[in-house]
């Protein structure tokens, strides 16, 4: 596996950082959730290029693209990557979209023809904009510790203070939440102090937990204030923009709960998923019992629907010859 590291300046010079595994199959052009990073991937990365032409960017406000918050939207991350693929790519290329960058991937395939397939990980389609946000995980959790960091200063290390202030340590036993909280927020600011640049680690915190914590380092918190304020959607009409995908399109849907409270606890609800289903035309949808990183906790099942993708697509190029 040859990955390269590059960088792609738009015409407006910002830059889009991308790696690359050029090895002449279709390409795979994936966009990672937000606070994360193109690394996120790192673990299906091998088994995709087995398949696949695979490129992954780091969206702006992430990695070592421009962290230029006039960008921080769907409208100008979408163009700009449009304009990316258009630059570097001879087009039929399959776009996979995690989370935020599920929206993107939308306002891409919506938007640019040789969009062949999409692939959706648990896009926050119709809930993370507008008043519905307010009821759901993303907006309690990250969005809300962005803005309160930004509105303060105490603390300069945004990873600390996320780790410090994320939404789940209400899911603790409230006799009990202050004291775990403060033992391990001593192991987090030691290994914060030691280790600036790398991703955090805390005795006794779940793995999959700390995946959130992956690429926060070349975060800015300035984009999670986007969607606290919603100005990330620009007030696309989303009924219009998922009715003008024509691709053929793949939705993974992980599980998703909703506690006693009313917080939706996951991307999105099926009532928001049936709502996607009936405007995109050529949509499959596959459930996944795992949280919202499908990729990171079931790798085995994401290779293998990403794959089938890419088996349909052939088949569907050789009927119509």
């Amino acid at each position: 596996m040859n990955l390269t590291n590059k960088q792609f300046r738009t015409s407006d010079n910002n830059i889009i950082n991308y790696y690359e595994i050029d090895n002449g199959n279709p390409i795979l052009l994936i966009i990672h959730a937000q606070g994360t990073n193109a690394s996120s991937y790192s673990n299906v990365l091998k088994d995709l290029s087995k398949k696949f032409h695979v490129i992954i960017v780091d969206c702006y406000g992430h990695g070592k693209s421009s962290h230029n918050r006039e960008k921080y939207n769907i409208v100008s991350q979408g163009n700009d990557l449009i304009q990316f693929i258009k630059a570097t790519t001879n087009g039929d290329i399959t776009v996979l979209g995690h989370s935020s960058g599920g929206l993107i991937g939308c306002y891409i395939a919506s938007n640019l023809d040789c969009c062949s397939n999409l692939i959706l990980e648990d896009a926050p389609l119709f809930s993370s904009n507008g008043e519905k946000r307010f009821n759901y995980y993303n907006y309690k959790d990250l969005s809300t510790v962005c803005h309160n960091y930004i509105n303060q200063d105490k603390e300069s290390d945004f990873v600390y203070y996320y780790f410090m202030n994320q939404y789940c340590w209400n899911f603790f036993p409230e006799k009990s939440r202050e004291k775990i909280k403060c033992k391990l927020g001593e192991f987090a600011l030691k290994y914060r102090k030691a280790h600036p640049d790398k991703t955090l680690k805390v005795p006794f915190w779940p793995q999959k937990f700390l995946e959130a914590f992956k690429g926060l380092n070349e975060y800015d918190p300035y984009f999670g204030e986007a969607f606290y304020n919603d100005s990330f959607n620009c007030g696309i009409d989303y009924n219009k923009l998922l009715s003008n995908i024509k691709c053929n399109t793949l939705f993974m849907k992980a599980k998703t709960t909703i506690g006693e409270d009313g917080l939706v606890q996951g991307a999105l609800t099926d009532e928001d998923l049936k709502q996607v289903t009936n405007l995109i035309q050529n949509i499959k949808v596959e459930y996944f019992n795992c949280g919202h990183g499908i990729h990171s906790e079931k790798p085995k099942e994401f290779i293998r629907s990403v794959n089938e993708t890419l088996t349909k697509q052939k088949l569907e190029q050789v009927s119509e010859r």
